[in-house]
């Protein structure tokens, strides 16, 4: 890593402590910069103060791509964050097109940080009705190559 991604990783680390320290919430931070490495937007976990489970800083940075961004120009960005995107982060940011993503701690990483999660968990049963299903959903991303 040159040491210019190395101070905006370490950007994105400072913004996660930000987002504890200073604002109370769970310590994760991002930005993202464009291809020369000149930071576009910064964003940081605010699932707490805005009573929102979406509030994560990356799902927060990819919204914004999609919406200012031309597709072009999003493929050139980097998303430089505090910690691996989590599943629902990682498919917005598929989805907004952005060009690469660096992170600081594997989610690996940050589950040896964190006190075990207890509970049963979501149970998720399907597929089902496969036949009914894809009715509304074939034809609308295409023909398939």
């Amino acid at each position: 890593m040159r040491p210019d991604e190395e101070a905006l990783l370490r950007r994105a680390i400072e913004l996660a402590r930000q987002a504890r320290d200073v604002y109370a919430n769970p310590p994760f931070g991002s930005l993202l910069a464009d291809a020369d490495g000149k930071v576009l937007v910064e964003e940081r976990n605010t699932t707490l103060a805005d009573n929102d489970i979406t509030a994560h800083p990356e799902l927060k940075l990819a919204r914004w791509a999609a919406r200012e961004l031309d597709p072009e120009t999003a493929a050139t960005t980097t998303m430089y964050t505090s910690t691996q995107p989590c599943g629902m982060c990682a498919g917005a940011i598929e989805r907004s097109g952005l060009g690469r993503i660096v992170y600081a701690l594997s989610t690996e990483q940050l589950v040896g940080l964190r006190p075990p999660v207890t509970g049963a968990g979501v149970r998720f049963d399907g597929p089902g009705l496969f036949d009914e299903a894809r009715v509304p959903v074939e034809g609308y991303y295409g023909p398939r190559p």
